[in-house]
Parts: structure tokens; C-alpha cells; sequence
């Protein structure tokens, strides 16, 4: 689903509702600009570097880069589990992020283009108008901070430093004496009629002439004056002049009370994608008014409202499991896009990172763990057709989600967030059905899965470890769908073509092109464990329950399986290959 600036605010408690149901949501951007290649970069320390950087150095890289460029496309795939059926249901939306901010919140941005990525972009049929016409607005943490100070410093205009016009500013100083000797004649009127006084840049008689507006420099002039020459008086400024009053304090007050409301409902509205992120976070939503949303009929509005209040709620300190492939650049720009500056060391990244998703996957350290992953063909696009003919589980579109049923279209944000879902549910599955992660001999219990698997990092597949990419051959029988399967076909405009096209992403720094990479050259097989005969008949009916369970869904979040594969970035190209970003929480 498109998501527009247009739609976007009328869709977001639907879209904040679908991210409270999923069971995890994928993430993919789509960016103005990539780390360039780095020529001259220092050795790291130590000999064991072989000439790669190190993650630090990868880290700094990157860092630089997402403080320069721009998340031009963001897409979203919240995925539905439907444990009982074994079935998922996803539903993928895709946002173009509009790069220029309301300027009546006082907040620049400077953002820029990388020629390659433009070209690239372009001959992918990027719309490159698209951001500036149909983005969504976003602020991040920081920057929904400024704004707020700057509000705050507006409204105590006692703060605002005065200007003071030049001995040669005749205009200006003729200006301000006319101010002071109308102030006085008004405030000696001998009668209560009128109570304001409307003082323009030339007199009276312009007043009627909207045309002689007066400039912002003249306007700051007159108010200042007031304000340090007449403290018993008040100014409202208008289009093309000032309005002395005499001051009031409950209309003050409620006049600071409107204009804090058009504020924070204008905050609103320019934080806006960024609700979405604090939602998976399990950020705080209560700015969020629900009334804002709802205009049809009452009863029905506060039935709505109150839905939404129980979703936000229940999203609150809650964070959703995060998934992404090749995720260690993209949550960088996710950082730097939605909350704001990016530490200088890695380990502070790592740490800022595990306390915002304490529960993050990426697809790339799934297919390559225990490999050598400069040497595996793991590249989105090809772990999708690699496990696009697996029958189970069953993977769905939402009936209001069908746009790639059948269109694929190259380098979008929300097709690729969409395919790594997919990749997700079906590699996680294919995994843990492989037979690496069942102890026949453990007398440990089951988890409420079923699922017995506690290998350590270091064992190899013939030891009990895991991970390397399935060979479709070797998948468990009711894994494997034949050609004349009735749920291959049904489910073929669902998944990726197993043809060639240029979303793929084999590394982080591929995103924005096919650039050709040596991690590339071989594929991977996997095959079964060879496991001991058990000793037990209990053990045999144990095996046979987890067997029958296993494959057919994903582990649950609490299987020890997460232990080994979450929180894990892998980081190719690098000295230590992988960006542990700390425990998996039960």
C-alpha cells in the first residue's frame, strides 16, 4: 500500500494498530547516498586485519554519509501470525519521506543528492519529484527538541535579544518617534472609544490599504518598543500592521492557550512517520489526539477513539521485533532519519540501538551464521527464490495489501521490506526444520513450541550448529512444494521471481546498485543432522511432536534459537564481520 502525505494523517491509527498486531515488522530504505569508497583509509591495529577496516572504521564511514544524505523511501511490512493455522499475513506499505520541513516551526535541514545514487535511482524509474510532492512529513527527536525551543523563545519575547536602528536609519527612527507620539495621543483619548490602537508603517491612512504592509523589521521594532516603553500595553501582530491594546491578562492567557494548540497539533502533524518508528520502539504516542481522526458520527467517533487508546496503551514500553537484511547501515540512517545525532564509537551505537529494539534480526546474519559469509550467495534476492517453492509456512497478502501480488517493482522501499518478510518467515522456518536444532538425547524441556536447540556459536553444522543456506533438496518432505503443488500456485504471485532483476541487495553497501562482490561465488547446501537412535519411547514421542510442530511456523520469540541469531548484524567486509548488538531478551 502507497502512503502518501495526503493519506497518511486519515491512515495512521490503522497503521499504528497494524504495527500492535504484528508479530514483527521488516523495515527497508531507499537512500539520496552511500558511503563512497575509501581509498586512503587507515590499517587496523593489530595482525589479523588483512587490510579490512575495522567495525569502528566501517561505522565512522557510514555515519558521515547518513548525516549527509537523506532516507528518500521507507518501506514498512507489518506481518500477522496466525499460530494455530501456521499461517502469516502481511502487510506491506511503502512512504516516500518528504525532505523539507514546516518552516513555521523554525527548524532547517540541509540535506544532499550523490550523483551515483540519483543515476542510479533514475534508471530504476525512481520518481525523483515523489519525496517533494507525496512525502510524509518526519521530524526526529532532535529535531521535535528544537522546535520546541525555539517556540518557547518566541513566546518569551523577554528573551529576544533588541535590535537597535543605526544613527543613519533615518526611516527607522522616524518610524518610532510617529509610534511614540500616536501611543501618547491614544492613550490620552477622552473617550473609551477605540480600545486599540492600529499603527502601520504609514499612518492611518494605510490602513485601509492592505498593500503597505509593513516588513518584519519594522513589526520587531514597534513591539520591543512597546514592550520596554509601555509595559500596560500589548501588541497582536497583523498582515499589514500592529494592534496596540491595553493588557489583559485572561485574554493573554488565553491567547498563549490557542497558540500552544496550533503548535503542538502543527508538531503533530510534521512529526508524523516518526509516530510509526516510536510505535515499533514502543515510544511515547500520547501526543497523539484520537478526536483528531474521527468526524463521523459520535458515537461511533468515541468507539474509534477509545480503540485507539487501548492500542496505544498497549504499545507503550513495548517494542516489536525488528527485521531488516543487511540491516548494520540501514538502522545507521535509521538513527540519524528518526531520532537523531549519531554517537562517535560504535559500542555507544550498539548500546543506543539494543535499548530503542531490544529485539532486532537481520535476515543477512541469519543466512550466512556459521559460514564464511564473505564467500555465501546471501543477497535478498536470491534467499527469496532460493525459498520461494517452500510450501509451509503459508505466507499471505491482507486483502487490502495486494499491490505485489503481482507488480515487483525494482528498488522500491516497501517491496523490499515485503521480500525480507517473506525471507524471514521461511528461513527462520527452513532453519529450525533442518534438524539442527533438535537434542533427541536432551532430557532439557521444551519451550511451549516444542523446540529443543541450545548450540553454542562455535559449533559447526556436523557438530549441531546451524545456519548455513538450505538447498531446497535437503528440506524435510512437507517443506518442499512439487511443481503441481495447488498451494505453490496459490501462493506464486505472493513471492519474488527467482529471475534476476536489481533489487538485490548481496551487501550493505550494494544497496544502491548489482555491483558485483566476492561474498557472491558460492553456494551454500545444507544438510540433516545425523542424529542417535533415542533410548526411550518417551524420547522417540517427544521427537515425533517436535517434528510435527517444527516447520510448519516460525520458533517462538522465548526459543533458545533467538539466542544464537538475534541481535546480530553482519558486517562484511570487516576485521570482526559482525555487529553484536547484546542479549536476546526473554
Amino acid at each position: 500500500m502507497d502512503v502518501t502525505r495526503q493519506t497518511f494523517h486519515n491512515l495512521l491509527p490503522a497503521l499504528i494498530a497494524a504495527i500492535a498486531d504484528a508479530h514483527f515488522v521488516a523495515i527497508d530504505l531507499e537512500l539520496s547516498g552511500i558511503p563512497g569508497q575509501q581509498i586512503n583509509r587507515p590499517r587496523p591495529y593489530g595482525e589479523h586485519g588483512g587490510g579490512k577496516p575495522s567495525l569502528q572504521q566501517r561505522y565512522e564511514e557510514t555515519k558521515k554519509a547518513a548525516e549527509k544524505y537523506q532516507v528518500l523511501q521507507l518501506g514498512i511490512t507489518c506481518v500477522w501470525e496466525n499460530r494455530d493455522r501456521g499461517v502469516y499475513v502481511v502487510r506491506p506499505y511503502n512512504f516516500f519521506l518528504n525532505p523539507v520541513p514546516d518552516e513555521r516551526l523554525n527548524v532547517e535541514r540541509i540535506f544532499s543528492y550523490q550523483s551515483g545514487a540519483v543515476d542510479f535511482l533514475l534508471r530504476h524509474n525512481f520518481r525523483m519529484e515523489a519525496p517533494f510532492l507525496e512525502g510524509v512529513n518526519y521530524f526526529s527527536r532532535a529535531e521535535e527538541a528544537a522546535a520546541r525551543r525555539s517556540a518557547v523563545q518566541r513566546q518569551d519575547r523577554a528573551s529576544v535579544a533588541d535590535i537597535q536602528p543605526r544613527d543613519d536609519d533615518i526611516e527607522s527612527l522616524k518610524l518610532l518617534q510617529r509610534l511614540q507620539g500616536e501611543v501618547i495621543a491614544w492613550k490620552n483619548r477622552s473617550t473609551p472609544q477605540p480600545d486599540f490602537l492600529n499603527f502601520s508603517a504609514l499612518g492611518f491612512d494605510a490602513i485601509s490599504h492592505p498593500e503597505t504592509t509593513m516588513n518584519n523589521y519594522q513589526k520587531r521594532l514597534v513591539h520591543q518598543f512597546i514592550r520596554a516603553e509601555h509595559p500596560d500595553l500589548a501588541t497582536i501582530s497583523r498582515p499589514s500592521f500592529i494592534q496596540i491594546v491595553e493588557h489583559n491578562k485572561e485574554r493573554e492567557d488565553g491567547d498563549q492557550a490557542f497558540r500552544t494548540r496550533v503548535f503542538e497539533e502543527r508538531l503533530v502533524k510534521q512529526v508524523g512517520l516518526r509516530w510509526l518508528v516510536e510505535a515499533i520502539c514502543g515510544g511515547d504516542l500520547s501526543a497523539i489526539n484520537p478526536n483528531n481522526f474521527y468526524t463521523a458520527v459520535k458515537a461511533r467517533q468515541e468507539r474509534a477513539a477509545a480503540e485507539f487508546t487501548n492500542v496505544r496503551e498497549q504499545l507503550m514500553g513495548q517494542s516489536t521485533v525488528l527485521v531488516g537484511h543487511n540491516l548494520f547501515l540501514d538502522l545507521i540512517y535509521f538513527h540519524a532519519c528518526f531520532f537523531g545525532p549519531l554517537p562517535d564509537k560504535v559500542e555507544d551505537f550498539q548500546q543506543t540501538i539494543h535499548e530503542l529494539f531490544p529485539r532486532i534480526i537481520d535476515t543477512k546474519y541469519l543466512a550466512t551464521h556459521n559460514n564464511d559469509a564473505a564467500l555465501a550467495r546471501s543477497s535478498l534476492e536470491e534467499l527469496d527464490a532460493r525459498l520461494s517453492n517452500q510450501a509451509e509456512p503459508i505466507i499471505e497478502l491482507h486483502s487490502q495489501h495486494l499491490k505485489y501480488a503481482l507488480a515487483k517493482p525494482a528498488h522500491e522501499a516497501g517491496f523490499d521490506s515485503f521480500m525480507t518478510a517473506q525471507v524471514f518467515v521461511r528461513l527462520s522456518t527452513a532453519l529450525i526444520s533442518s534438524g539442527f536444532y533438535i537434542d533427541d538425547s536432551s532430557d532439557a524441556p521444551a519451550d511451549e513450541d516444542g523446540n529443543y536447540f541450545t548450540p553454542s556459536e562455535g559449533q559447526t553444522p556436523e557438530e549441531g550448529g546451524g545456519g548455513a543456506l538450505l538447498d531446497p533438496s535437503a528440506l524435510p518432505a512437507h517443506l518442499s512444494a512439487s511443481e503441481n503443488s495447488t498451494d505453490s500456485r496459490n501462493r506464486s504471485s505472493f513471492t519474488s521471481s527467482s529471475a534476476r532483476s536489481a533489487f538485490s541487495h548481496p551487501t550493505a553497501f550494494d544497496l544502491l546498485g548489482d555491483i558485483p562482490s566476492d561474498e557472491d561465488l558460492i553456494p551454500l547446501t545444507l544438510q540433516p543432522q545425523k542424529t542417535e537412535r533415542p533410548n526411550s519411547k518417551k524420547q522417540e514421542k517427544r521427537r515425533r511432536k517436535v517434528k510435527a510442530e517444527i516447520g510448519r511456523r516460525m520458533p517462538a520469540w522465548e526459543s533458545p534459537f533467538w539466542a544464537l541469531y538475534g541481535n546480530k548484524l553482519r558486517v562484511n567486509g570487516t576485521v570482526e564481520g559482525v555487529c553484536d548488538l547484546g542479549e536476546w531478551p526473554y
